[in-house]
């Protein structure tokens, strides 16, 4: 696409995709191989001597990605079949055709940091497929658990306030409605903070009660567009006669703490009428550490259900309910997990923008589908967000996210500016939000 800047990518030294690539990642692999080590007892239980070879080969696999990553070596091809492995192997052609003769190969600090980013995570899938019989082991889910049961009290005052929430809902005023939405949305936004691949695995639970937090957190919201929100579903509640489905798409970012939020924050979108149905993306393969599969959607709910707290077992038994009669619907698609930038997707990936355009509000969590969305290039901050997602426009969209990754458009002239004089690493602390819009006014 003409008139598009250059990637982010790890070539400038002290950048956050450089800090990435050199040290995150190294980290997050040999966590990962650590990982398989500490299970090699229950393999043996399990699957007995080949459950110890198949722990031998992964590890094997993984110590030679984590060489070829710290060494810069040229990106190779993937070689066990699955279901996306053509494809991957051809955006690699695509990479490769975009050098200079005297480039060679792409290479890890060479090539657009989302693409050896991505790429990293599937060839630590590709090790552990080719690895049978532990080919569907996940070496994020202890730490993903540990995040979830971390957060236990704020899980329950999130739980508590809701089911307070759902019995007073018919009686608020449109005002207080608004002001509820307006809550749990950006309490959603800092759930996001819960990423587990930006403190390279390390725990990111939520420990306090981020309810009272909300005022004092205000000020670091960069881009405020809930009005926005809050118009486009009055707006379709009030149209209800003539199109009785209101359907809100969450594309689910990373799970423990995070996803309980985006859930509270759907199961209002439906007791408040604001919506009438909420369909949930998530990832096929284990991703960027702590990132959403169906695996933790259903087992976090069976755990809210379990619980000893009675409103925290309401809210499991009502999720568990949605999901039953159809009001809440999870999608899995191999497109979350391949490198492209959004606006590739009705190309690569038809059926699933055919999917996204039924919804009438989509809400993209977190900072990996921002950096998706905006294809990961070094915009100008006053680029509006409309120009930065460059043709995906499937339907009236919202980023919500914390900023962990040095791109951010949509700004106002000056303010990216003064944010940097006073604080440097403001692009990537996490300590920023933003509710960004895209759609008809």
């Amino acid at each position: 696409m003409a008139g598009r800047p250059a990637s982010l990518s790890a070539r400038e030294e002290g950048s956050f995709a450089y800090i990435t690539i050199k040290d995150r990642t190294p980290q997050i692999l040999t966590k990962a191989i650590d990982t398989l080590h500490r299970h090699k007892s229950e393999f043996f239980e399990k699957h007995g001597e080949r459950g110890v070879e198949a722990e031998k080969k992964a590890i094997s696999l993984l110590s030679k990605l984590r060489n070829e990553l710290q060494t810069d070596k040229p990106i190779v091809p993937l070689v066990e079949k699955f279901v996306d492995t053509d494809i991957w192997n051809q955006y690699l052609e695509y990479q490769q055709s975009l050098l200079n003769e005297s480039d060679g190969k792409p290479r890890w600090f060479y090539s657009p940091w989302l693409f050896v980013e991505c790429y990293m995570y599937r060839r630590l899938h590709e090790a552990i497929i080719q690895s049978p019989p532990i080919d569907d082991f996940d070496v994020f889910k202890e730490s993903k658990d540990q995040n979830f049961f971390e957060s236990q009290e704020s899980v329950i005052a999130l739980c508590t306030h809701l089911q307070a929430l759902a019995s007073a809902v018919e009686g608020l005023d449109e005002n207080q409605l608004k002001n509820e939405f307006f809550k749990l949305l950006q309490i959603s936004l800092w759930g996001n903070r819960c990423d587990l691949s930006l403190s390279g695995g390390e725990t990111s639970s939520q420990k306090t009660n981020i309810i009272n937090s909300l005022e004092d957190l205000k000020p670091f919201i960069l881009v405020n567009d809930l009005e926005r929100l809050w118009s486009l579903l009055t707006k379709c509640k009030k149209t209800r006669e003539k199109v009785p489905v209101t359907r809100v798409d969450i594309v689910l970012d990373n799970s423990g703490f995070e996803l309980v939020t985006d859930l509270v924050l759907a199961d209002f979108l439906l007791s408040s009428k604001l919506a009438t149905e909420i369909h949930f993306y998530g990832k096929m393969i284990p991703w960027f550490v702590s990132d959403t599969t169906v695996r933790d959607f259903n087992w976090l709910i069976e755990q809210v259900k379990r619980s000893d707290h009675k409103w925290m077992s309401k809210c499991g038994t009502d999720w568990e309910n949605y999901i039953k009669t159809g009001r809440w619907v999870y999608h899995d698609h191999i497109f979350w997990t391949l490198p492209h930038e959004f606006c590739a997707m009705s190309q690569v990936a038809p059926d699933l923008y055919a999917e996204l355009q039924k919804a009438h509000l989509i809400l993209f969590k977190g900072d990996l589908n921002y950096r998706k969305l905006t294809g990961d290039r070094k915009w100008e901050f006053t680029v509006s967000f409309h120009q930065a997602l460059s043709g995906f426009h499937p339907a009236p969209l919202c980023s919500i996210r914390t900023l962990k990754a040095e791109v951010q458009v949509g700004l106002q002239p000056g303010q990216g500016e003064r944010l940097a004089a006073s604080e440097p690493g403001w692009l990537t602390c996490g300590k920023y939000g933003i509710f960004q819009f895209d759609g008809p006014l």
